[in-house]
């Protein structure tokens, strides 16, 4: 297997694409080793088009899966991220459209079977968020759109997928540092990884006698194309934790690589924090 690192993106004009980013975001390590920890695996991503979804993705791919990103409506950044993949020599099925709607959900499952005739690692991780400081300024649209795109679909997809999953099989969901220390200019976006937080608690204990683990990731500040889509400053962005700095996205992909292996195959409804050494409960 190559090692490859993320190359630069286009510019384009659409809200979070990487060009945006500067400096560019790392995807992997140029050092990172695969060793076939996923080797025949196939994976299933949402929100696999940047950031931590395509960090995830190139991780994979390193150790030996083929996957199935999903994304909204970035195609050229999509399209990278199966450059990416292919470099690694897997097969990348990419799938447009809206989590937002159940039908969607269960016909990119069904597309993924299609192509792999399996599924053994589900990774819930496409979000959305609108920073707002005062909670009047939430419209309804905004509080439906956040809850919507970032809770919902983890049932619409884990439920399509569960029945092609098996014992060992891994589900790994994407919560937040929001979901444990709240956020006062992102009350909706940090309700919704709380959700995200219980959902895989509850169904870690559902699926325990299935041997089908679900644990989760809580990143901190990651430089991702999302912040840069989202804030107006992002020069002192990650620059209030203990290590003074936003993480990488190839800081990140790491921990879901040991969740979705059998490395982790004692644990079940835990989460990992990569946040920068900020302290948090559970």
């Amino acid at each position: 297997m190559k090692n490859t690192k993320a190359f630069p993106e286009q510019k384009q004009n659409l809200p979070g694409n990487e060009y945006l980013m500067n400096p560019e975001p790392e995807i992997i390590k140029e050092n990172y080793t695969g060793s076939g920890k996923l080797l025949g695996k196939v994976a299933f991503i949402t929100g696999g088009d940047s950031g931590i979804g395509r960090s995830v993705a190139v991780h994979f791919a390193r150790e030996g899966a083929n996957v199935a990103i999903v994304y909204l409506k970035e195609d050229k950044d999509a399209l990278k991220t199966k450059e990416l993949v292919e470099k690694e020599g897997q097969q990348c099925l990419l799938v447009s459209g809206d989590l937002k709607d159940e039908n969607f959900c269960k016909n990119a499952i069904k597309s993924c079977v299609k192509t792999f005739n399996k599924i053994n690692i589900i990774v819930n991780n496409a979000a959305v968020q609108f920073p707002q400081n005062e909670l009047e300024k939430i419209t309804t649209a905004q509080l439906q759109k956040t809850f919507e795109t970032n809770i919902y679909p983890y049932f619409y997809i884990t439920k399509a997928a569960l029945p092609f999953l098996n014992k060992g099989d891994s589900i790994i969901n994407t919560s937040s540092v929001t979901a444990y220390r709240g956020s006062e200019h992102l009350l909706d976006y940090s309700s919704t990884k709380g959700a995200i937080l219980t959902f895989t608690r509850s169904l870690s204990t559902m699926l325990a006698k299935k041997q089908i683990r679900v644990n989760g990731v809580a990143p901190g500040p990651i430089w991702t194309p999302l912040i840069v889509a989202t804030f107006d400053k992002v020069s002192d962005f990650g620059k209030d934790n203990p290590m003074g700095r936003a993480g990488q996205p190839s800081e990140v992909g790491p921990a879901y690589v040991f969740l979705a292996s059998e490395d982790s195959s004692y644990i079940t409804g835990q989460f990992i924090h990569i946040n920068g050494g900020e302290l948090v409960g559970g």
